[in-house]
Formats: C-alpha cells, sequence, structure tokens
C-alpha cells in the first residue's frame, strides 16, 4: 500500500505564496504519475497540476495557469506544488494523488488514480 502524505498548506493573504509537497513510501516512486487536485466547500474535486513518470508531459489547469508549478524529485520520493498570486478562489483542501506507469491516461481525470493522501488546507484571504 503506498502512502502520500501532504504538506505546506495555510494561511495566506491574496498576492502571497505558498509550497506544497507530498511524500510518498513507494519505492518506485520515479515510475508513478502525480497530480495535484483541490476541493473546495460544495464544489468538485478538480486536477490542478499533473506531471507523468517522465516529467515530459505535464497538465494544469486553466485557473492556475502561469501561477501554480508541479515539480518532482525522485531521489526525495516528494512531488510538489508552487503556488504563487494565489487568490481567495484558490482556498480548498489540496489533495495528491499517485498512480503507477500504465500507459497514457487523462492526468485531469480523478477516476484514474490510485493512491490518495489526506489532504492540506489552504486558505488565501483577500
Amino acid at each position: 500500500q503506498v502512502q502520500l502524505v501532504e504538506s505546506g498548506g495555510g494561511l495566506v493573504q491574496a498576492g502571497g505564496s505558498l509550497r506544497l509537497s507530498c511524500a510518498a513510501s513507494a519505492r518506485t516512486f520515479s515510475t508513478y504519475t502525480m497530480g495535484w487536485f483541490r476541493q473546495a466547500p460544495g464544489k468538485e474535486r478538480e486536477c490542478v497540476a499533473a506531471v507523468y513518470w517522465g516529467g515530459d508531459t505535464l497538465y494544469y489547469a486553466d485557473s492556475v495557469k502561469g501561477r501554480f508549478t508541479i515539480s518532482r524529485d525522485n531521489a526525495k520520493n516528494t512531488v510538489y506544488l508552487q503556488m504563487n498570486s494565489l487568490k481567495p478562489e484558490d482556498t480548498a483542501v489540496y489533495y495528491c494523488a499517485g498512480r503507477p506507469s500504465s500507459g497514457w491516461f487523462p492526468l485531469k481525470e480523478k477516476g484514474y488514480y490510485d493512491y490518495w493522501g489526506r489532504g492540506t488546507q489552504v486558505t488565501v484571504s483577500s
């Protein structure tokens, strides 16, 4: 069983930055496609960023393009989400998700991911 643990959430003013981290217990983390999702109260869980295991294909939601950056450090079994120019509408619980490499799949679709973290709260005040 793979465990994913998020950290780095918190309260920040609009325009500020946060960096989320997700540590994975998978021995073969380098072969996992990883994604960051978020869920605001009363809304569906949505993908904000994802990266294929090879690191050469990325996905970003339109709402975060140019502000968020996903990256991974396979030596540390960790995936990051750098969030800049935060807005109040970015307020949500942020989840890390992972899927062992199994070929192409639509990165933004939450149903394809096998493992999930418990989430970390991000609150952006206006």
